[in-house]
């Protein structure tokens, strides 16, 4: 089965920064391959799907 391509918008919480990437829908989740901030954050994001 294909996965469906989205277009993702993260936010980091503790230092602002907000990247923009595509990523692949698999069932409820969304990878885009994403780790880690700018500033070696790696759990604190708000991940809004953007619509095509």
């Amino acid at each position: 089965m294909i996965s469906a391509r989205v277009k993702v918008a993260i936010r980091c919480n503790m230092c602002g920064e907000k990247f923009v990437l595509r990523g692949r829908r698999e069932k409820d989740k969304i990878d885009t391959g994403f780790k880690q901030c700018l500033c070696n954050n790696i759990h604190d994001f708000d991940v809004e799907e953007i619509a095509l």
